[in-house]
């Protein structure tokens, strides 16, 4: 899968400080500070080179202005800086998964790597205080041209793409249920060789334990 987004391909807006200002420095005394996670640091870089691209936008764009077809024209123009073959409908290897030879067919963004980049610059609109119901990433319009596309490339690559099922977990329950069955002797009485008098024997419980394991 390609790359996330070009960020890595179009220049991103220097974080240096403005003029005059000088750079942050840890307080005295604080804790290192934490290192944002791979994702952050995709999110961040991502969010600038969308940035830099309404910058360089003829005319200039701002982000209150943008629309969810100001996106899909940014969509299309990363397509340069992809690496994903697709091949057109006139190429004998469209449909074909493993091509044997090359071809002159264009190379473009992949379908997931859009995706994602999408999700992305969505949560970093709303973290930069965008509202969620003005976000252009999440527009209609977005998501059609994001289905489309993968339907698209499925068609040429000859891949398609499906949804990962999730595997169902079964628990297995054991019960163990035991019984006790008291077995008693019955008193008898016998005359006494020496004395004549009645012997009772006493009664005895003989426990016989039982267990039974069943499973739910």
């Amino acid at each position: 899968m390609d790359a996330a987004a070009g960020a890595a391909t179009t220049p991103a807006a220097s974080e240096a400080p403005a003029e005059g200002s000088a750079p942050a420095l840890q307080a005295e005394g604080s804790g290192p500070q934490a290192v944002p996670s791979r994702y952050e640091s995709q999110k961040r870089r991502d969010w600038n080179t969308f940035l830099q691209y309404l910058r360089n936008h003829k005319p200039p764009l701002t982000l209150a202005r943008c629309s969810g077809a100001h996106v899909i024209e940014f969509l299309k123009y990363l397509d340069q800086f992809g690496k994903t073959k697709v091949h057109i409908s006139g190429c004998p290897y469209f449909g074909h998964p493993n091509p044997p030879a090359p071809c002159a067919c264009p190379l473009k963004q992949a379908w997931g790597s859009l995706d994602a980049l999408i999700g992305r610059l969505r949560a970093a609109f709303e973290e930069n205080g965008g509202r969620p119901e003005s976000n252009p990433f999440a527009t209609r319009a977005v998501r059609i041209y994001l289905r489309e596309v993968r339907e698209a490339q499925a068609k040429a690559r000859g891949i398609p793409y499906e949804k990962k099922k999730r595997k169902r977990t079964t628990t297995t329950i054991s019960t163990t249920v035991t019984t006790a069955t008291v077995s008693t002797v019955t008193t008898t009485t016998s005359n006494n060789p020496t004395n004549g008098a009645p012997v009772t024997d006493a009664p005895t419980a003989t426990p016989n334990v039982t267990t039974a394991t069943t499973s739910v």
